[in-house]
């Protein structure tokens, strides 16, 4: 009896002390159940770039519209252009009329007016122009209606399904969306481009000979160590949105805020996945990209052995206090046979943790290998019969 007396009094106390718990202890219990994080933002990623693994998120699939976050989208587009030769960055670019309409953030473009390619995506990335996104978009595909189409295979490509676009400006349009999950992955694709990293890190820029300024949206490249990527938007359908990239001691993170609510609100938003990511995570670099691993035998070749390289970086993403243990096996055959290509994969180099693989990377060639005609290989079989002797 008691004992019971003991135990309801107890129970009492700390059902007292529960609810006489000051509000900030309640809110840090509150984000305690998202791994100590919270975020203002409707829809929210920390990626690893590397892998693509997603790190921490918010509603990562919610479909929001994204403003001129769009444009990560038309830049992407833009730079495979360039990348595959289909236009080049000396190219002139011609101001339409349909250009030179766009309203929002633009250039003030005049119909006929030129610039070149080069100095187009410049004010896409760094002004956020409306009417040069237009005018990138005319000039690779002729209107901007087949340039939307074409950004809307691309996300299909990509395997994006909660994406659709309707312009390539972020212009406020029925059925224009994205989520912040889709929007990394587009982010991610885009920082392969060295092109695309460049103009994105582009914080001002002098337009028409010095008399028309540019200021990069992006705060962050000069508020957040390691920020060198990313597109902010706004509209007051959008609110405030940002995609970004950042970089610290070779682990490289991408964050998107979607719906953050109030004036650099995406961007405290943002600096607040930052801090969480490279605070717990820590990338374990193996091998970087282009590293000779292990020569192969080649049978029938100009050449007798060819170098086995990484085709990209072998890095592991791990939390902090875990990050030892990795361990590397090569899957390769004995030889390779003539002839063989530069970049022809051979095999992978595999990591595993705890006999549990964790990452494979492809391994290809380094150089290409001609095959030897009858007589090279004749003569190759009695150079190495002379050496033996």
């Amino acid at each position: 009896m008691f004992a019971r007396k003991i135990l309801s009094t107890l129970l009492i106390c700390l059902f007292t002390l529960a609810c006489a718990l000051p509000a900030w202890a309640v809110k840090e219990k509150e984000e305690g159940t998202s791994g100590g994080l919270d975020t203002t933002a409707e829809s929210a990623v920390l990626m690893e770039a590397h892998t693509g693994k997603v790190l921490w998120a918010k509603n990562p699939d919610k479909e929001l519209p994204m403003a001129s976050v769009t444009k990560i989208m038309t830049l992407l587009l833009a730079v495979e252009a360039v990348e595959q030769g289909r236009v080049s960055l000396k190219d002139r670019v011609v101001a339409s009329e349909n250009a030179w309409e766009m309203g929002g953030s633009q250039i003030y473009l005049e119909p006929g007016e030129e610039f070149s390619f080069e100095e187009m995506l410049i004010a896409v990335a760094v002004g956020s122009a409306n009417d040069a996104s237009v005018a990138v978009a005319e000039h690779i595909l002729g209107s901007e209606e087949a340039f939307v189409e074409a950004m809307n295979q691309r996300a299909k490509q990509l395997g994006l399904k909660h994406t659709h676009f309707v312009n390539c400006t972020g212009l406020p349009a029925e059925g224009h969306y994205t989520s912040a999950y889709d929007m990394a992955v587009i982010l991610r694709e885009c920082l392969k481009y060295p092109l695309f990293r460049r103009i994105s890190s582009i914080y001002e820029y002098d337009l028409r000979g010095g008399k028309f300024k540019l200021w990069n949206t992006n705060k962050l490249l000069k508020w957040y160590e390691g920020v060198d990527a990313g597109k902010t938007g706004w509209t007051n359908e959008a609110k405030y949105c940002l995609a970004s990239s950042a970089e610290r001691d070779g682990l490289r993170l991408i964050v998107v805020v979607l719906g953050t609510p109030e004036p650099k609100s995406h961007f405290r938003e943002s600096i607040k996945l930052y801090k969480y990511g490279f605070a717990r995570y820590k990338a374990v670099n193996i091998y970087p990209a282009g590293a000779k691993v292990k020569y192969l035998p080649v049978s029938k070749g100009m050449v007798d052995k060819l170098d086995v390289v990484t085709k990209d970086r072998v890095t592991v993403v791990a939390p902090k206090g875990e990050d030892r243990g990795f361990t590397t096996h090569l899957e390769l055959p004995s030889h390779v046979t003539a002839p063989v290509t530069k970049g022809q994969q051979l095999g992978f180099c595999v990591v595993k943790k705890d006999g549990r693989e964790v990452l494979r990377v492809p391994l290809v060639a380094r150089y290409e290998v001609k095959k030897a005609n009858l007589l090279q290989q004749i003569k190759k079989v009695f150079t190495r019969l002379h050496s033996v002797r």
